[in-house]
């Protein structure tokens, strides 16, 4: 059973408020002082120069405080990951630069402090029931994960222990990392910052509940229970604390692994497809979307291998604590927008984009025409028009490459080369997740190197099964709730 993991190991982690607290201050004073001498030395010099000195100065303070915030470990250390995803509105360039860099905590806690949390979360008798293996399969910031056996039945499970103290720690943790940012001056508090750090705050506390994830697992697990190109691991209510998620172990192969390179491109693409139809589902049908685009929430279970039956490869679908509801208010506007851009209605698009508040009739018509066309670009591997793809991402078959096309990094270089970002508003937060979440699609199916064309998936959730130009209601709500 054993797959052990090497790596150092450490007997606590400070989660103490004090502690976490003051090592923070002094870090935050430390970079001020630096920052504040930095300004007056660079007072005299010439504006190319002084900006020069700037932009090395900010790189320099986020790699000092980064480091900081790595030493601390626990709920800081996720709260520096949360900011590198979501906050390039919000932050210096050169600060989430810095903390992409921050790389999940991978000193696991040593097995005595592990032990101490499972017998104080399920009790020593029902822990008696389980064989766990004492080595981790995996540590993160947050907690770190054992499999174990169920001694009466063999049932192979994995046990996501949660570090003792985290979940108290958040406010205080996010509070004191807001203030280090302040007092190292690399971000200003205005309303758009504070409010956004209220969202990080949230989006720590669901992260921290094993309950709310336990619930949310078992409701995809449901969703999906019918689709054989899916697994969802059952949680096991018996072993499952508000500290602990008990769920079977599903073993797969990690989604850039040589064993899923070597299968057929039609099994690949196949996978893709599965891919790409599961964020529809999530976003046409269920209003409810797993937004963390991290590799390591998916496995790859092979056909015909390790008892496996021959029909489908699947996808393993892991960790749902960073699942996102959406309201209606904030889909129709989405959905229009998608259809419009798929019908190249370029007027739709825009009417979308003000309708969610990060672009403005107030803009100049080139501009906002400009900004929806980007938008309709992503769109490049579901268009019916593909007249417009370039020659390299396209195969013999006239199949669509996503891994060749290169579409993310033209997307971006087609909006810096643009005047948009001189009026880019700041989208919505939920507007933030569904685009994290789609580039992690489109990334996902780009790494299994597949090749097809989405069309037909989009048309059936656009129009309903068959695909017509009629649109399904849920699709269709858009246009009529904002011509209003």
């Amino acid at each position: 059973m054993s797959s052990r993991r090497p790596g150092k190991s450490v007997s606590r982690i400070k989660t103490g408020s004090f502690e976490r607290r003051l090592s923070l201050t002094k870090a935050g004073l430390f970079a001020g002082t630096r920052m504040a001498s930095h300004m007056a030395t660079n007072w005299f010099s010439d504006k190319e120069t002084r900006e020069k000195r700037h932009r090395a100065m900010m790189s320099s303070q986020a790699r000092f405080l980064v480091d900081e915030l790595g030493r601390l470990k626990g709920s800081v250390v996720k709260i520096g990951q949360v900011m590198a995803l979501y906050g390039e509105h919000f932050l210096p360039e050169e600060v989430t630069e810095a903390l992409h860099t921050l790389e999940d905590q991978t000193t696991s806690l040593e097995w005595p402090a592990i032990e101490k949390v499972l017998k104080a979360e399920i009790g020593a008798e029902r822990l008696a029931e389980l064989e766990v293996d004492q080595e981790p399969i995996g540590a993160a910031s947050l907690g770190q994960v054992h499999r174990a056996v169920r001694r009466s039945d063999g049932l192979e499970l994995v046990l996501k222990v949660q570090y003792p103290g985290v979940a108290d720690a958040v406010d205080s943790d996010l509070n004191a990392v807001a203030q280090l940012l302040k007092v190292a001056r690399l971000v200003s508090f205005g309303p758009e910052f504070k409010d956004w750090l209220e969202e990080v705050r949230q989006m720590m506390h669901r992260e921290v509940d094993y309950r709310l994830e336990a619930r949310t697992t078992e409701k995809f697990r449901v969703m999906l229970d019918s689709d054989p190109r899916f697994i969802v691991p059952r949680v096991l209510q018996e072993y499952s604390t508000d500290h602990i998620i008990a769920s079977t172990y599903e073993h797969g192969h990690s989604v850039g692994s040589q064993a899923v390179r070597d299968l057929s491109l039609a099994r690949r693409s196949t996978l893709g497809k599965a891919a790409l139809e599961l964020f529809f589902r999530e976003l046409f049908d269920w209003g409810e979307m797993q937004t963390d685009p991290n590799f390591g929430n998916y496995r790859i279970r092979i056909a015909g291998e390790e008892g496996e039956a021959s029909g489908h490869d699947r996808i393993v679908l892991l960790d749902f604590g960073a699942v996102q509801s959406y309201t209606r208010q904030f889909l129709d506007p989405v959905i229009q927008m998608i259809r419009a851009s798929y019908e190249q209605d370029l007027e739709q698009v825009i009417d979308g984009g003000v309708t969610l508040r990060f672009m403005s009739r107030d803009w100049p018509v080139e501009v906002l025409e400009k900004f929806g066309s980007v938008c309709m670009s992503v769109l490049e591997p579901l268009a019916g028009d593909r007249t417009q793809w370039p020659d390299y991402a396209v195969n013999a078959q006239g199949e669509y490459r996503w891994k060749q096309s290169d579409l993310p990094s033209r997307v971006a270089k087609q909006a810096a080369r643009s005047a948009i970002s001189r009026y880019f508003r700041v989208p919505p937060k939920e507007f933030v997740f569904l685009n994290r979440k789609l580039i992690g699609v489109y990334t996902f199916i780009a790494v299994l190197h597949s090749e097809f064309n989405g069309e037909d998936l989009l048309r059936k959730y656009l129009y309903g099964e068959g695909g017509g130009d009629e649109p399904n209601p849920v699709a269709s709500s858009t246009t009529q709730i904002t011509k209003a």
